[in-house]
């Protein structure tokens, strides 16, 4: 018999738990269990540290990842999470490249990083503002918004138009001051190309959501979208050739949203290029932010085409030197902070060309951090629009996200050279009070219709903040059209169950449970079903 042999003295293993009581008379202590199997018999043999069951689940960190994404706030999170880490770069980086100038300049490393840091505190309270507006709030704004747009714009134009006839010495008009992109009023000073950008968004996704199915039709889709577009166009492109393109991406953005067909894509793509050639055409006759007279916006598409052996011009001359960053920073860069090529050496290092700086210092690994973020913020602005309700909120949504995006696609395109120079700057990374403050601003909108997805507000709704961090955070967001239906008839749904327990009538409780149940010696309401079950 096995129970004769008990298991070696040198066995470890814990005995098994006997819950069938005491033993029976002729059975081993162990339980019958125990006696046809011995305690120190063989175990199973797991994989081998080498095999496939050992390493890294790859379908189980994919149900993972479609678990993280599957809940309600997925998208409100990767928002912050992808634009909180790209301003934190991108205040890195900006005290990285103007340390050294602006101890050299002014006497203290931080000057220039103190300022944009200031604006970077007014742009989160501007996007702090903006995620707590409705919906309803940001249409009313479009109007004055663009408004603004186009009389900064106007000013700034003017000033520098004037300028360049010899009917003004210097673009100075009173406390009005132009300097190439700026407009000056006093000592505050603002691109009103930034605040256009925004402007487009907010306005242009409430016309094309009142037109509603009426965009079929050309007369509808083209008056008043198309002349106000235009006027844009030409009002900001008269300085900046790569803000147009960024608005053109913008209007792009909702028609594609709208769902437009794509002939028009096709017209649009033609007043594009035909818009860029007047440009070219302007900047030849000193027109521009320039005004020198020279052709410079053809001389840099002719730079990126046709690059000549030996180029010494100046605008060759950033090209090279960004290519020199690009090229000495390898897979994980010189080191933070221990670049040289932006002791002037490279011009706009600081802006448009901050890039080539975080390319140099933190390597191809650096830049592949960036364009990951980038990417969890594309993701995550197409996620709002195709998730929210309401046909602002998803052209809006879509719209910002191809603004932010295609900003940057521009930029980095530029600094490596796919695409010819246009001179905008990198969306939370480059320096530039205007453009960080809009930036964050419109990442505040989407953050505020990220809370109004609908499974987002029925689980804040579920379970609700305390009510200090929805007066000092964001507020609840209005509830989805079924779900305020449901609301309604919310207290007789408690009532019939918990509401017992709540303080309410027991006697009505019992009331219903009688009514559902036949009464003692009444004859109970036949089911509904067959015929021959009603029959038996």
């Amino acid at each position: 018999m096995t129970g004769e042999h008990p298991p070696p003295d040198g066995d470890e293993a814990a005995p098994a738990v006997d819950r069938t009581g005491p033993p029976r008379a002729g059975q081993p202590a162990g339980g019958p269990d125990r006696a046809e199997k011995p305690a120190g018999g063989p175990k199973r043999a797991g994989p081998p540290a080498g095999s496939p069951g050992r390493g890294v689940d790859l379908s189980g960190g994919l149900a993972a990842l479609r678990g993280l994404l599957a809940r309600p706030l997925a998208s409100y999170y990767l928002l912050l999470s992808s634009a909180a880490l790209l301003l934190i770069i991108g205040l890195t980086m900006v005290y990285s490249a103007t340390s050294v100038k602006a101890f050299a300049d002014e006497g203290s490393a931080t000057a220039t990083f103190a300022n944009q840091a200031a604006f970077a505190l007014i742009g989160l309270v501007a996007f702090w503002v903006c995620q707590r507006l409705p919906a309803r709030t940001f249409q009313a704004l479009a109007i004055p918004v663009l408004g603004v747009a186009l009389t900064l714009l106007v000013i700034l134009d003017g000033l520098l138009a004037l300028a360049a006839l010899g009917l003004l010495k210097v673009p100075i008009l009173g406390p009005l001051e132009a300097e190439r992109l700026w407009l000056f009023i006093g000592p505050v000073g603002l691109q009103p190309s930034e605040v256009a950008k925004f402007g487009m968004v907010l306005w242009g996704s409430d016309v094309i959501a009142r037109k509603g199915a009426a965009l079929g039709w050309w007369r509808e889709l083209a008056m008043p979208l198309f002349p106000v577009v235009g006027l844009l166009f030409v009002l900001v492109g008269y300085n900046d050739l790569g803000t147009m393109l960024c608005l053109l991406a913008v209007v792009v953005g909702l028609l594609w949203a709208a769902g437009v067909r794509l002939r028009i894509f096709a017209t649009l793509s033609v007043l594009g290029l035909a818009g860029v050639g007047l440009l070219i055409a302007a900047a030849s006759q000193g027109g521009g932010s320039d005004g020198e007279g020279g052709n410079y916006r053809l001389d840099r598409l002719t730079l990126f085409f046709n690059p000549p052996d030996d180029c010494k011009l100046d605008l060759c001359y950033q090209m090279i030197q960004s290519r020199n960053a690009l090229d000495t920073g390898g897979w994980f860069g010189v080191g933070l902070g221990k670049g040289s090529l932006k002791w002037d050496w490279l011009p706009a290092a600081d802006n448009d060309f901050i890039f080539a700086i975080l390319a140099n210092e933190l390597g191809v690994v650096g830049c592949f951090v960036v364009l990951a973020l980038f990417g969890v913020l594309a993701y995550s602005g197409m996620r709002i629009a195709r998730r929210v309700e309401g046909d602002f909120r998803r052209l809006a949504a879509a719209s910002a996200t191809t603004w932010l995006i295609s900003q940057a696609l521009i930029n980095i395109g530029g600094v490596v050279g796919l695409i010819p120079l246009t001179g905008v700057p990198l969306p939370f990374i480059s320096r530039g009070g205007s453009a960080l403050l809009v930036t964050l601003a419109a990442v505040g909108m989407l953050a505020s219709f990220a809370r109004a997805e609908p499974d987002a507000a029925r689980a804040l709704h579920a379970r609700p903040p305390a009510r200090w961090v929805r007066l000092l955070w964001a507020p609840l967001p209005p509830l989805p059209a079924g779900r305020r239906a449901d609301r309604s008839s919310a207290p007789t749904a408690r009532s019939t169950g918990s509401g017992a327990r709540r303080g309410a009538d027991p006697g009505a409780t019992k009331r219903r449970d009688g009514d559902a149940r036949p009464k003692q010696g009444g004859t109970a309401r036949p089911r509904a079903g067959s015929g021959s079950e009603r029959r038996r």
